[in-house]
Formats: structure tokens, sequence, C-alpha cells
């Protein structure tokens, strides 16, 4: 999927090419975006940042996503786009670039923001399993590899009983954001053959060894990813832990 596993995990209204391409080297995958990309997710985007919060809301997301892109092909690390989306037509569009860049399609159902819940976006999806099976079918037939962030502790989710189904449905990694249930990293990794990227805490060398031992196949970083020097530090955890 990539490597070194170290990936940078999306930050709303700030993971563009330019914050990719600062830790470049170190990071073995970046996610950009997140990008709402229909109109009722763009509708809940434009109502979240009349609360002051950052959003991409470029005026033609697909031709967004192909310049974001455009501008890391030539970088070391392998880049992905989190897009949040009701429909599935403009997910296939994105998904259609993302796979003529190599890149990754990240479904995003961990947004927990209320209107993009509201919306039937994000968070949303993980109680509404066939909603999201179709989007990841959807993405995986353009060619593109498609990976789901998810959030662990949500109620009635059972996160391995959700990751089989998003492996069936096309799925090839799992983002699995894991809040304080580190050990669900594990319980996913024994369900599914998926690429488990550990996100969450990830910040020491024993956090990074940690979701290591659980059986993840790579970890993230999401605010630490502003610091370059940050993800160097995880970095060296990472190439330790594979020694």
């Amino acid at each position: 999927m990539f490597a070194p596993r170290l990936a940078l995990a999306s930050l709303s209204g700030e993971s563009d090419a330019e914050w990719a391409a600062a830790c470049a080297h170190p990071a073995g995958g970046a996610f950009l975006g997140g990008i709402a990309i229909d109109e009722p997710t763009r509708e809940a985007a434009r109502s979240m940042v009349d609360r002051d919060r950052e959003e991409f809301l470029p005026d033609d997301p697909v031709a967004f996503v192909d310049d974001q892109l455009t501008e890391l092909d030539d970088t070391f690390l392998r880049a992905g786009m989190n897009v949040r989306t009701t429909s599935v037509e403009p997910l296939r569009e994105v998904a259609a670039v993302c796979a003529a860049h190599d890149a990754m399609l990240e479904v995003n159902a961990h947004c927990r923001q209320d209107e993009m819940c509201a919306a039937g976006a994000g968070e949303t999806l993980l109680r509404e399993t066939d909603r999201l099976c179709e989007q990841v079918g959807a993405a995986s037939d353009t060619g593109a590899d498609v990976s789901v962030k998810v959030r662990a502790e949500v109620d009635g989710v059972h996160l391995p009983t959700l990751a089989k189904a998003v492996e069936r449905a096309g799925a090839d990694a799992i983002h699995v954001d894991a809040m304080d249930s580190r050990r669900v990293v594990r319980d996913v990794v024994d369900a599914t053959d998926l690429f488990v990227v550990a996100n969450n805490g990830v910040r020491t060398r024993e956090d990074v060894f940690e979701y290591f031992s659980y059986g993840a196949d790579a970890v993230s970083v999401g605010r630490p990813s502003r610091d370059p020097e940050q993800v160097r530090s995880t970095y060296a955890a990472v190439k330790e832990w594979f020694l």
C-alpha cells in the first residue's frame, strides 16, 4: 500500500499538497482532505465554515483533487484523498482521478461533526453498512486502491464485523482511529486481510511499538503531521520496529 509504514492523516481544511510535501521524505503515505464532493456534504461543510471550522470548498472538487495529486506525482510518498459524500457518482469521478495518479481513495466514515452526520456522511456510514459498502464498491470499480477511515467507540458498531463487510465490498485498507480502545486494532487485524493503518495518539516510540505489536501494518499521525520533526521522530520508531 505504501512504505515506509507511516502515513500522514487528513486534517480538516489543512491537508493539501503543500502540507504533504513538507513531510514527503520520512512518510510513506499521506491522506489529503477530507473534501466534501457532493452537494449535501458541501452544504454541511459550508455550515461548518460558518462556525469557524476549516474546510476545503473549491468550486470544482474533482479538478481540485486532480490538481492536488498532480503536485505530488513526483514526491517520495504515495498520496491518497479522503472524501465525504452521500452519493456514489461524484465518488466514482474522484476515485477515477485517484486511480490515474496511482493514489488511494479514502472513504470517510469517520467525521463526527453534527452537520456532516446529519447530511448522511462521515460517522453515519458506520451504522449504515450497506451504504458504506456501496461507496467502497463504486470506488473500487474504478481501479483505485480504497481505504476506509473509521472510528472506534461508536455505539452499536462492531469494527471487526464492519471491516469484514468493507473488505468483501472491495476495500484494500482500513484506517482505524482507535480512540481510547487501541486493542481494537488487534481485533480488526484478526478479522480481515485488509492493510490496517492505526491512528490516534501516535506520538512516541512506545505508541508506535504498541500498535505494531497488535498487528497493524502501518501507523498514521494527525495533528503531529504539522511538525516535520515529530514526523521524523515517528519514522525513526517505525524504522526501528522493522529492523
